[in-house]
């Protein structure tokens, strides 16, 4: 089939093309006349972003990243803000609505059914270059519709609050009983330590470390010191020059020493004038020996009470090393303790700033979710629209009238020109006689009339 035939079979069928046209204009206009007129209520909402949150004092991340908005819509459509509005609304406490819930029959709470019935006939879509979310409410009602609209707005903006600041609420709880376990451990941690100091008799135990070290170095000086006078001052060193410090101090000593040295001058002079045999020569010789027997007698004491002081510095210095590692101990434990309740008490600290953070946080009642545009009482329907409904009619209509133009003529196929002839007789066509009249003639098309008049 050309389109020649195409056109023939349309005109032929023009009857039929156009019956089924008009049926289906007719039929749409009429339809959307009976439907019932739903009206369209809109807001806008704009999502914020603060910067710097005025609570914390944190800068906050970008708002528009990938997934947020797909985020928010699922939160403004969610049961949870619906159930919102109803309870706004008070919805479910209406006697009509209550009786279209009992004829309904459902299982779940009304409220649950009016927050599904809602959230049905709610629309909501994204700004595609900005952070502006458009929320639609259709209903029978235009003022009911406006009504619903705004308050899906409102519930949105207390939604948002309610999400950042459950968070921090439940946050503070856990941290209220955990301040409390984490005071019982630093309480518990102070009193060791104080049991400790108060055990150990310990004030401050790097100043009376640094005292006991330095008393111990000073034992330490006098022990060597006290070493050296023991063997300077043996039974076999000279008693005559001494080699001891505290013999070379002793004053006593030092005397006799001098007057030894006198006699022994004055015993030389005295055999070397006199002679060995002389009186005066053995009275000298007996002072020298008598003050030499005095000598060796201090010595011998002086000897004796370095060695008892060597002996007294050692135990002094063995009992000051035993009492500097007490207490070099006592300080390693201590330090243990003062770590662990300072370890207490920063995690305290911690713990009470964040709670303190989180009570604000909890108490805020800051949203970033603005209310741009509230909607208003639509003036018009938004559906069913008669316009939009007839051209696609028109376009329907025309479809429908033909494909039942040629189901027709599929059904009851007639010949309309010689080529339709021609292929169905397979011989060639001498000539034709239109015996149509010739008012028929005029309302042919031109294109057909030349194509005619070419086979004739």
């Amino acid at each position: 089939m050309n389109f020649l035939q195409l056109i023939r079979i349309l005109q032929a069928r023009f009857k039929t093309v156009l019956f089924v046209f008009l049926l289906t204009v007719l039929t749409t206009l009429v339809v959307s006349l009976l439907l019932p007129k739903s009206y369209k209520a809109t807001t806008t909402v704009m999502l914020t972003s603060k910067g710097v949150d005025p609570v914390t004092g944190h800068t906050l991340p970008i708002q528009l990243m990938h997934g947020f908005m797909a985020t928010q819509l699922d939160v403004i459509t969610s049961t949870r803000t619906a159930l919102l509005v109803v309870d706004r609304l008070k919805l479910d406490q209406h006697s009509a609505i209550k009786q279209r819930f009992e004829k309904a029959g459902e299982e779940s709470s009304i409220r649950h059914w009016l927050a599904s019935m809602l959230i049905k006939n709610l629309h909501v879509e994204p700004s595609r270059e900005s952070n502006v979310i458009t929320i639609s409410f259709k209903g029978t009602d235009p003022e009911f519709a406006t009504t619903i609209a705004n308050a899906f707005a409102n519930a949105y903006q207390e939604m948002n609050i309610r999400l950042s600041v459950e968070p921090s609420q439940q946050a503070s709880v856990y941290l209220s009983n955990q301040l409390n376990v984490l005071r019982d451990k630093l309480e518990q941690a102070q009193k060791k330590v104080s049991r400790f100091q108060q055990e150990e008799g310990i004030v401050d135990v790097d100043n009376r470390l640094d005292i006991e070290t330095r008393r111990l170095n000073e034992l330490s000086s006098k022990l060597t010191l006290a070493q050296s006078e023991v063997m300077g001052s043996g039974e076999n060193s000279d008693t005559r020059t001494g080699g001891g410090h505290s013999i070379v101090n002793n004053t006593l000593i030092n005397g006799l020493k001098v007057n030894l040295v006198q006699a022994e001058a004055k015993l030389a002079d005295t055999q070397q004038r006199l002679g060995k045999n002389h009186p005066e020569y053995e009275g000298v010789k007996a002072q020298v020996a008598k003050i030499r027997a005095e000598l060796a007698k201090h010595t011998q004491i002086t000897s004796q009470k370095a060695i008892s002081r060597e002996a007294e510095t050692r135990e002094a210095l063995e009992a000051q090393k035993t009492r500097v590692l007490a207490l070099q101990q006592a300080r390693n434990e201590l330090k243990l303790l003062l770590r662990e309740a300072e370890g207490a008490q920063h995690a305290y600290d911690n713990a009470l700033q964040y709670l303190n953070r989180t009570s604000l946080e909890g108490r805020s009642n800051l949203s970033s979710v603005s209310i741009l545009d509230p909607a208003t009482t639509p003036a018009s329907h938004d559906s069913p629209s008669l316009r939009l409904n007839l051209i696609l009619s028109i376009f329907l209509g025309s479809l429908l009238g033909v494909f039942f133009g040629l189901l027709v003529e599929m059904i009851d196929r007639r010949v309309r020109s010689s080529e339709d002839l021609k292929d169905a007789l397979q011989f060639p066509i001498l000539g034709n006689i239109d015996l149509r009249a010739q008012k028929t003639r005029r309302f042919r098309l031109p294109f057909l009339q030349h194509a005619q008049k070419e086979t004739g």
